[in-house]
């Protein structure tokens, strides 16, 4: 599954941009003098925050525990000064004239009851909906409205793998979401891992769907080396060093390795819906302009990856659509083989 293996690449791309380039806000004079105070008094001008004079309040009394859901995004007294100042130095920048600039190697996005990028969040979670949409309707599909064999099983011979694939990439759009509402070192790990999974998953399905492998020590054959590799790779960067251009390393190629497989079989097949293959693929594309030639957020919540987040809900929409025309169009030739 080049194409929706591809999409959550990009996701994964978009936020490993950010890790590989440096940011020129946190390097401000201006910016480091308002957090350097900030941290010793508690305070940024009138606004004061409770972490910085009573720590983590957790075990605290109960009048000074914050809401579950505040603690659960783990704020403390720095990210507070850090997130602040920069709100505070932007005002002045856009008074000034200036252009937003990066922090940390984030653009100013303004939170909403402690969500990180609350508007990307929103649309990983449509994205979530979404493939969880495709994968109900599949199952649907191939159980209720197309024949099934007479000992119960369906004619298509790949609907347990497209099930085991629902299972990764909502397990990738659910950290993918979680990612995004606060950036920490759990949080992270388990995006680009859940990612590095469905990667790996995708490559196996590709393989055997492009090149038709039904018999199953064949099938075997073609997951022991993947699942093998990737699920080092995994624990490799779980347990030994988070280096991201490692995983970019190992990602890119392998994301290039499916696409090639699609597209060359898209090409030389007579599937009736492989234009929407095409579509996948040359909007995934498209879509990675937009954190190529990224822009400061408008209105202080929607950038460049929102929109790319929004782009992900039709090609994901549009990939599951081709799944279950494979079915349909796979079952259809079966059954004629018989006859």
């Amino acid at each position: 599954m080049a194409p929706g293996c591809f999409l959550l690449f990009l996701v994964a791309l978009s936020c490993s941009f950010g890790l590989l380039q440096g940011s020129s806000g946190d390097a401000d004079p201006v910016y480091q003098a308002c957090v350097e105070s900030c941290e010793k008094t508690g305070c940024i001008g009138s606004k004061c925050f409770q972490h910085c004079y009573f720590g983590n309040p957790v075990d605290g009394p109960w009048y000074l525990q914050e809401p579950l859901y505040v603690q659960w995004t783990q704020w403390d007294c720095r990210s507070d000064c850090r997130y602040h100042c920069m709100l505070s130095r932007e005002e002045e920048r856009q008074k000034l004239g200036l252009k937003p600039d990066k922090y940390h190697e984030k653009w100013p996005i303004k939170r909403i009851h402690g969500i990180q990028e609350p508007i990307s969040v929103a649309l990983a979670a449509l994205n979530l909906a979404v493939q969880f949409h495709g994968w109900i309707s599949f199952f649907i599909l191939v159980n209720y409205k197309l024949p099934i064999r007479p000992d119960k099983k369906t004619y298509y011979e790949y609907t347990g793998l497209w099930h085991v694939y629902a299972i990764f990439v909502l397990n990738s759009w659910f950290w993918t979401a979680i990612f995004l509402s606060r950036d920490v070192e759990l949080t992270q790990k388990l995006h680009y891992s859940s990612a590095v999974a469905l990667q790996g998953y995708s490559l196996f399905l590709s393989v055997v769907r492009v090149f038709n492998v039904r018999v199953e020590a064949s099938r075997v054959m073609v997951a022991a080396p993947v699942f093998a590799f990737m699920t080092t790779h995994i624990l490799f960067l779980n347990f030994y060093e988070f280096d991201n251009g490692w995983n970019m390393k190992v990602s890119v190629p392998i994301s290039a390795v499916l696409i090639v497989l699609w597209a060359v079989w898209a090409g030389v097949t007579r599937h009736p819906s492989r234009w929407k293959l095409w579509v996948v693929i040359l909007g995934g594309v498209l879509a990675l302009l937009l954190k190529v030639y990224e822009f400061p957020p408008y209105w202080g919540l929607v950038d460049a990856r929102a929109l790319w987040h929004g782009t992900m809900i039709l090609l994901g929409y549009l990939w599951w659509s081709f799944v279950r025309d494979d079915a349909d169009f796979a079952t259809s030739t079966l059954i004629k083989k018989t006859k």
